[in-house]
This record gives structure tokens, sequence and C-alpha cells, in this order.
């Protein structure tokens, strides 16, 4: 009887002991250690969104706890009840908050905004709850209109793109670029040709230059020959002659311009030049007149 019981009280504490074991180590795996000593806090929520038991508690991105518990209260309705198991050693000031914030990878989390009041909210009691515009709420608000409204047009361009591969015109224009591709090439291979002739006549250009810069250096040495010879000549005789004709003319050209003087009436006098026409005219006359009467200005006589 006695051994019955034994194996009785054996299996029923391994019974036991294994769903302790299974219990302990579901929440070691959720994160959570029941042998750490926590200060446990509530926050009522309107919508948790993806925030799960042992989802994270932080501040400024540090971990300081984790959600012990999620339940409905159904005292308060519409509100969900996230108890919070803080590190012992910390104390919130009153003021401070629980913005439930969201991450692409790694889900909901709850931060900590600390307040600035100089006594502490007492352990156990309701921490106020907050918004958080998170990278999550950023997306849905902001990225995902303009996604939507960018949307048709990508699809424009698609369709467009398609009917542009589509068109037949495509495909001979790129029938027309091998062609095209292959006119360059030739093009270059007859360039290749045309180096390769200059490359060969080469020498005998530079030759042809070498000749040129001799017959450059001939003309270089006439000119300078050229030059000496004009500074050997009496330029400044020469000049202060020129200068002297200048100031003669200058001085007829006064002369001219100046009524006053001979050569200026004989410009500028109009009655001087009526009677050289009268005088002209009158020669001419004169002239004209011996011509048919000769024998009246000429006399002739025999001996």
């Amino acid at each position: 009887m006695k051994a019955k019981l034994g194996k009785e009280f054996v299996i029923g504490a391994s019974v036991i002991a294994a769903v302790l074991i299974l219990i302990f180590g579901i929440d070691y795996l959720k994160g959570i250690n029941l042998f750490t000593p926590a200060n446990f806090y509530e926050v009522y929520y309107d919508n948790i969104s993806d925030l799960t038991v042992s989802s994270p508690v932080s501040i400024n991105g540090f971990k300081v706890g984790q959600v012990r518990q999620i339940d409905i209260d159904y005292d308060k309705p519409g509100k969900v009840k996230v108890t919070l198991a803080l590190n012992k050693k910390l104390h919130l000031p009153e003021g401070t908050t629980a913005e439930l914030g969201q991450t692409l990878l790694s889900g909901a989390f709850i931060n900590l905004k600390m307040g600035e009041g100089k006594n502490y909210i007492p352990v156990g009691s309701e921490v106020p709850s907050a918004a958080n515009s998170d990278l999550m709420s950023a997306l849905q608000n902001e990225m995902l209109p303009q996604i939507n409204n960018i949307l048709p047009k990508v699809d424009s361009i698609l369709h467009n793109l398609n009917v542009l591969i589509s068109d037949p015109a495509l495909a001979q224009s790129i029938s027309r670029l091998d062609g095209i591709t292959a006119n360059v090439y030739s093009a270059s291979k007859g360039l290749d040709g045309t180096m390769a002739t200059v490359n060969n006549r080469l020498p005998g250009i530079l030759n042809n230059v070498g000749h040129a810069g001799i017959a450059l250096d001939t003309i270089t040495g006439n000119l300078a020959t050229l030059s000496a010879q004009l500074k050997a000549l009496p330029l400044q005789p020469t000049m202060t002659n020129v200068e002297e004709i200048t100031r003669n003319l200058s001085a007829f050209s006064n002369q001219l311009n100046d009524k006053n003087s001979t050569l200026g009436r004989l410009t500028t006098d109009p009655e001087l030049y009526n009677r050289l026409n009268q005088v002209s005219a009158d020669i001419d006359s004169l002239i004209v007149d011996i011509k048919k009467n000769p024998k009246r200005y000429i006399s002739i006589k025999l001996l």
C-alpha cells in the first residue's frame, strides 16, 4: 500500500512540476521573468493595435519593462487595460504619460514620456495614456494617401509604355539603329585606315615642315636685314621735311581761305571771277573774229 502511494505521489509531483515548468517556460519564451521584482502600473487605451503581452516598455528607446497583462475593463466600456511591469528601481514622476507606438519590424511598444512633477505616481495606480505619432501612423496618414494618388499615374505610365513597346515603329527604329551602328563601325574602320596612311606619310610631312621652317628662318633674316636698312635711313631729316611741307601747305590753305589775301580774293571774289570770265569771253570772240576777218588784223605789204 505504501509503495502504491509512493508511486502516485511521484507521478503527481512530476505532473505538477511539468505543468509549472511548462508555464514558466512559456512565460520565459515570451520574455516574462516571474522571478524578477517589478513595479506594476495600469494604462487604459481605446485601441491597442498590435500590442501584445511581453511587448517592450521603454524610455527614449531604452527598455525599462514590458507588458505583463492585457484585459478588457468591463467597468469602463471601450477601454483596454494594460498592466505594465517596470523595473523596481524606476519611479514615475507625476505628468508621465504612456504613449503607444508601432514599428515595421518589432511591432507595437509603449514609450514612457517622463513628467516633471516633484511627486511620484503611486505603484499600482493608473498612468495616463497618450497617442504617439510613430512611423506606422505617419505611414498611414501621410504616405498612403500620396501612394494612392501616385498609383493611377503609374498605371497610366505602364499603359503608355506597353503601347510604345507594341508599336511597330519602335522595331523599325531599332532596325535602323542597327544599320546606323554598322555604318558607324564601317566609318571607324575607314578612319583607322586613314590614320594609318597619315602615319605612313607623317615623316614626309614633317620633313616638308622642316624645309618650311628653314624657309621661314630665311624670310625672318631678310626681314631683319630690311628692318636694319630702314633703321639706317635718314628718317629724321625726312620727317622734318615732311613737317615743313605740311606747314607750307597749311599756310597756303590759310591764304586761300583768307578773303583779304590775293589768293583768297582769287578764290572768293565774285567780281574778279566775273571779270576773268568776261576777259575769257572777249578773247574767245576776238579769236573768232580774227578767223573770220584776218585781213582786218593782219596787213601784208609786198615790196
